[in-house]
Formats: structure tokens, C-alpha cells, sequence
């Protein structure tokens, strides 16, 4: 069925592809339209679907007082010359499931998506959302054959959120006023980082005791999972729509800031050849620069436990999808 919009294809805009029309994918296609930072095309390969939610979004704009254009298309031409792409595609988690089970399937989905995509935005960078995260990021960065800098995963913008409203929960305090920060693997071997968490530059281990830091670190660890539980089928996504937004932001707009994100690990923190969480600098060119903490020796031996997690699984995954 042909697109109810017109083609984006005349515009000099930037442009952010979103693959998967699902409840990910569509939030955060509104939050990028609401703030108005680039033309969005909305990718999902069941019919009609991304038309009608474009259709949807587009009806929305004079309310919104947003300009730029979204596009719903089931045809990969349709997202040529796109700046960034952001795969949401894939199955979300159900009660019960981890995020490791949904290895096989998903690894085949991202490596389809990142095939068919490039085919039309060659010089497009890539964030990927899809779970398992960090195995996600990897899978795709090796399908692309793009520089490292230009494949990323959103997973510690999410978790540092979470722990961000934990801590503020703790506190009573504004969620806005916490800066909080989680390293490593996108599930619960996560390493937030109390030392490099504060309220207001207050670090919160001199505000909250360690019982109930702790408190917050374990829902941290179980903030998805949790969300998945309540739900009953699905998981959270205003949470990674949001948290997707804003690397999409700095990126689109040359922002160049500070944020945490699964990036590609090449002697950082003493680890190699994997995406792991970590604080990075993102513009223009995706990845600018990784940052490496200094990370106490507990700290590290807990970030080296969540990297061989990652390592285990990636090699399951690939074994899985080369099989």
C-alpha cells in the first residue's frame, strides 16, 4: 500500500530512521517530532502499520507546533539518506523470560535490519535499543562493517535513569536534581556507580546510608524485569524512548555531550572487542569519545564479571546465528 505522506527524499534536513513500529518505536518517534529535531521515517514490516502512526503524529503537529515530517513505509527505499538509524525492532521480553532469551531471534532481526538499511544510508550511524542489548550493538557493528564509533547501544543512558529516579525516590528529592550513572551490561550484572552519583554535586554517600543505596542499586538491577512483571505482556518503553531521544539529539544537533551509552571497548577499563556501558562523548560522527573511569577494585572486578556475561552470551549468539 503506498505511503499516505509524502517522500522526505527532497528534504536537506536531518533524518532519523526508526526501525520497528512497536510501542518503542513509536515513542520515540513522537519524542523526536515533538522536540522537532529531525525528519523521522517509522520502518516496521507489517502493513500499514507505520503509515498509520505517522498519519497519527502528523495530525498532531499544530497542536505541537512541531515542522519537521514523519514518514511510515514497510519498503527500505523509503528511509534512504538517513543521518541515524535507531533499530527498536524485535521481541520484547514476557514474564518470566530474560533478555538472553531472545538471542536467537532478535540477532537475526537486527542483522536483516542493519543489511537492508545501509543499503540506502551507507553513511548513516546506528543506535541500537533491541535486546540483549550489549550482544545486539555488537552483532550489528560487525554486519555494518562501519567504524566502531558509529554503532552504539542505548542501555546506560536507561539504567542510569532508573537508578537516577531510585535514589531520588530514596531522598524525596526532584528526580531532575540526581545525576546518577550505571556502567556495564544492559541487565542485572549492571554496575551502578554510587561514587559518581550525586544530588545538587552532593555525591548521595554522604546523603543516603548504604542500606538503602543498596535498595536502590537492586531495583536499578531489576528495573526492567520489574516493569515486565506488571505489565504481564511487553516491556517499558517511555523509559528507553526517552533515554534513546537524547543520544539521538546530541547526535542530530552536534551536542557533543557526556552520556552513558554501550560502546565499543578496545583496552578501555583493561577489557577488548565488546560494547559495554560506559560514559562517552556523542555528536556528529556518533562515538567521539570513550571515557574510562577510575574505578575502585571492587568496581572493576564488577564490571569484568558483567563483560564476560556479554562475551559468553555474544559467543552463544554467534554460534547460534552462524549455525
Amino acid at each position: 500500500m503506498a505511503s499516505p505522506l509524502p517522500s522526505l527524499a527532497y528534504c536537506n534536513e536531518s533524518q532519523v530512521t526508526i526501525v520497528g513500529a512497536g510501542n518503542v518505536g513509536s515513542a520515540l518517534a513522537q519524542r523526536i517530532a515533538e522536540r522537532d529535531l529531525a525528519n523521522v521515517v517509522l520502518f516496521d514490516i507489517i502493513p500499514d502499520r507505520p503509515q498509520g502512526l505517522a498519519l497519527d503524529l502528523t495530525q498532531a503537529r499544530s497542536h505541537g507546533r512541531y515542522s519537521h515530517r514523519i514518514l511510515g513505509t514497510n519498503d527500505y527505499a523509503d528511509t534512504a539518506q538517513s543521518d541515524l538509524l535507531v533499530i527498536t525492532a524485535g521481541l520484547a521480553r514476557r514474564p518470566g523470560m530474560s533478555r538472553e532469551d531472545l538471542m536467537a531471534t532478535n540477532g537475526k532481526i537486527v542483522a536483516e535490519t542493519v543489511r537492508q538499511a545501509l543499503v540506502h544510508s551507507p553513511h548513516a550511524s546506528i543506535i541500537v535499543v533491541t535486546n540483549p542489548l550489549d550482544v545486539m550493538t555488537y552483532l550489528a557493528w560487525k554486519v555494518s562493517e562501519l567504524p566502531p564509533q558509529r554503532v552504539m547501544g542505548m542501555a546506560g543512558m536507561l539504567d542510569s535513569a532508573r537508578f537516577q529516579t531510585f535514589l531520588a525516590l530514596e531522598l524525596g528529592v526532584p528526580a531532575g536534581d540526581v545525576a546518577a550513572l550505571v556502567v556495564g551490561s544492559h541487565d542485572d550484572r549492571m554496575v551502578p556507580l554510587p561514587r559518581y552519583s550525586t544530588v545538587s554535586g552532593i555525591p548521595v554517600t554522604e546523603l543516603l546510608p548504604p542500606d538503602r543505596i543498596q535498595a536502590a542499586i537492586d531495583r536499578t538491577r531489576q528495573g526492567g524485569a520489574e516493569i515486565v512483571a506488571l505489565l504481564k505482556q511487553g516491556g517499558a518503553f517511555y523509559g528507553p524512548a526517552a533515554a534513546a531521544c537524547a543520544m539521538v539529539e546530541s547526535i542530530v544537533l552536534g551536542q557533543s555531550r557526556i552520556l552513558p551509552a554501550a560502546a565499543y571497548l578496545d583496552g578501555q577499563y583493561g577489557l577488548a572487542d565488546l560494547y559495554l556501558g560506559t560514559p562517552c562523548q556523542l555528536g556528529k560522527g556518533g562515538v567521539e569519545r570513550v571515557i574510562e573511569l577510575a574505578l575502585t577494585p571492587a568496581e572493576q572486578a564488577e564490571l569484568g564479571r558483567s563483560a564476560v556475561a556479554v562475551k559468553d552470551n555474544l559467543n552463544l549468539a554467534l554460534a547460534t546465528l552462524m549455525s
